[in-house]
């Protein structure tokens, strides 16, 4: 199918080829560039119609049910069976939920809810247990009795990690009894077991083991990954506890928060100087003659100083990335509210123009969760919700209570609307500022200081752009590359810290115009990831504090204004190493003190030990052979595990506050390694 293009047609009967039982296409080659249509015949009866029996059609189409069966998959068939032991919170059933990382390649998410049903299912006629785990669209959400609010409405989560899983274990515990059944790749691997000898005990255990013949990418899960959607699940259900450990490498963690998210608009501001107290509302929305019935509308706003966005969206707790209708209900009452309220106050004059969503939501921390019996997403991974009645919930919600905080707290409304008419004039410089780096060649739209050395390639997938600290390591970049597809940047001092900048400032800043101007996607509003240059993004920097500062100010500028480059996998470190050990004709280079103190020890006596402070300090061949040759180079690709971790961490390191960035560094000053000083 992928060499040929179909259009079904009318086909005068040329070939004598009986019709009743086949079917004639018009086929038009690409491979041979041929225009004139070839008639084709494909069997097409009774024979060729097959019936996928239980979860086959999981095992076959994966992506449809989790996305992908990358590492985002890969935890996705956790938090299936995670959410299922949220639904037994919001059932008021549950308050402690503990997930392991097992030694063996297992993961175990354990509640202490009311456990699933187990005696035998009135229709199917087997336990309840084996009809929720192996069968699509069974479970306890379609009618609203079991639960009234979930995240899981589809019925097909559970049994499809149980497909995807190469066996998966289930313990239930209920009626002073304890159940356990034992399933291979979606299939019942034994009858339930039953044991006496858990009176008082309640709840689900399920541990699974990840198929590598559906995860073939990687089965190891990340203790990062689950950490962020576990924290994320405490902030999002007040006094629920949920506990995290990793028996890999002795890690735990455990989430809990009383005041919900409160907490959670406080814990994304860390760093970050709030202008005013936070804006919270809780409230229901009925519905009266709608099938939905009830909304629960839950919101926390604070504006901040700092230049950028806060904003997570969920519903029935689940995160959902792509927003959706309460997104679009909170954006748009956001904007307007906000210029009703300062225009009834006189800030906002007659001739001058609103001020535009992205003016209000500037500075903006806001967390945003509703609940509701019967929602609609676009898709079984519920990435956004389609629900017409939750738009205007959240509208109203805001009309009434956001509208009366404004007017009950002028010196807030006050503030919020310098922040949005700074906003607005940011913008328009920005604006400008951007369209003086736009590039139609690399050399066209500015000067590049250090001059880009660039490479004769012009396939981006084999392009290498390396970002260097300095001419002196930039100049034995150059000589050393390979010139066909490596291509070098100098930077001539330290790139500006754009967390503490506006947009505009960052755009007047030679190194980053350099930058942006080189890599071809635009910035803002004008990214295109499909224009990058250079499909790797390597920066190389010295191995010293320096070093490690503007290699931080450069994470820093990807992070905040081309996220996108972070989460392709486009960004990389250098690692040169630290030193070189010489005897002899022998030459090792190591890249800790570590294994120089190892290898020096078996190298034995007279070994000459050279430790490189800077890259300058390579020759061309030197820096060729140890950092920039594909056959021996050590370089790590940054990769985006705990996105809110990292927005935390970026904004407690780099911005303006210095007691949060005080109190970090105490706290991991024990643990800090290859402290230069």
């Amino acid at each position: 199918m992928d060499s040929a293009e179909y259009s079904a047609g009318s086909l005068e009967n040329t070939s004598g080829i009986d019709e009743e039982n086949t079917k004639k296409f018009a086929v038009e080659s690409v491979e041979s560039g041929e225009s004139e249509p070839q008639l084709v015949t494909e069997q097409y009866d009774e024979n060729e119609i097959k019936v996928l029996k239980g979860l086959e059609g999981v095992r076959l189409r994966p992506g449809m049910y989790i996305g992908d069966t990358g590492v985002r998959g890969l935890h996705h068939i956790v938090f299936e069976v995670i959410d299922n032991s949220i639904d037994e919170t919001l059932a008021g059933a549950c308050d402690h939920i503990t997930v392991t990382i097992l030694k063996d390649g297992t993961v175990s998410v354990e509640d202490n809810g009311r456990g699933i049903p187990t005696g035998i299912h009135p229709d199917a006629g087997i336990p309840t247990l084996q009809l929720v785990m192996t069968q699509l669209h069974a479970g306890g959400k379609f009618e609203g009795k079991g639960y009234k609010v979930s995240g899981g409405l589809h019925g097909v989560g559970v049994s499809v990690t149980n497909a995807l899983s190469e066996y998966m274990e289930v313990e239930v515990y209920r009626e002073g009894k304890r159940f356990v059944q034992r399933f291979k790749r979606g299939l019942v691997d034994g009858d339930m077991q039953v044991f006496d000898g858990a009176e008082g005990k309640t709840g689900t255990k399920v541990t699974l083991k990840p198929d590598p013949e559906i995860f073939t990418e990687t089965t190891v899960f990340s203790y990062e990954r689950l950490s962020e959607r576990l924290r994320e699940l405490s902030f999002l259900n007040r006094g629920l506890t949920i506990d995290i450990i990793d028996e890999n490498t002795g890690r735990s963690r455990s989430f809990h928060y009383k005041d919900g998210i409160r907490e959670y608009v406080s814990y994304l501001s860390e760093g970050k100087e709030p202008l005013h107290k936070p804006f919270y509302v809780d409230k229901s929305v009925k519905f009266a003659e709608k099938e939905i019935g009830v909304v629960g509308v839950e919101i926390v706003v604070q504006y901040n100083k700092s230049y950028k966005e806060d904003f997570y969206s969920f519903a029935n707790n689940i995160n959902t990335y792509e927003g959706g209708s309460h997104v679009t209900g909170f954006r748009n009452a956001m904007t307007r509210i906000t210029n009703n309220v300062v225009r009834r106050r006189g800030w906002l004059k007659d001739k001058e123009e609103n001020f535009s969503g992205e003016d209000v939501r500037e500075g903006m921390c806001a967390v945003l969760s509703v609940k509701l019996s019967n929602p609609q997403f676009e898709s079984q991974t519920k990435i956004s919700l389609l629900n017409p009645e939750v738009r205007q919930a959240v509208d109203n919600v805001l009309d009434e209570f956001y509208t009366a905080f404004l007017e009950e707290n002028p010196d807030i409304a006050k503030a919020i609307f310098e922040k949005c008419q700074s906003a607005k004039n940011a913008r328009e410089a920005a604006r400008k500022a951007r369209e003086s780096v736009r590039r139609k060649s690399v050399l066209e739209s500015c000067s590049l200081p250090g001059k880009l050395a660039d490479c004769s390639s012009k396939d981006p997938a084999e392009c290498e752009l390396f970002i260097v600290e300095g001419d002196s390591a930039g100049g034995s970049a150059k000589e050393g590359r390979e010139r066909r597809f490596q291509a070098i940047l100098p930077l001539r001092g330290k790139i500006l810290n754009v967390e503490k900048a506006r947009q505009t400032q960052m755009l007047n800043n030679d190194v980053i115009k350099s930058m942006i101007a080189a890599l071809g996607t635009g910035i803002g509003e004008d990214f295109n990831i499909d224009k990058l240059r250079y499909h790797k993004l390597v920066i190389m920097t010295d191995a010293d504090v320096d070093g490690a500062h503007i290699r931080t100010l450069l994470l820093t500028f990807f992070y905040r204004h081309m996220p996108q480059l972070i989460t392709a996998g486009n960004v990389y470190v250098a690692q040169p190493p630290l030193y070189l050990l010489t005897k002899g004709k022998r030459r090792e280079y190591v890249y800790t003190d570590e294994e120089c103190e190892r290898l020096a020890a078996e190298m034995g006596d007279k070994v000459e030990i050279q430790r490189y402070k800077g890259l300058g300090e390579m020759n061309a061949e030197q820096l060729w052979d140890t950092t920039m040759d594909p056959e021996h180079r050590v370089m790590k690709r940054v990769e985006l595990e705990d996105g809110v971790e990292a927005d935390r961490i970026f904004s407690v390191l780099m911005g303006n506050e210095v007691k949060p960035r005080r109190e970090f560094i105490i706290q991991y000053a024990r643990t800090v390694k290859n402290l230069d000083i």
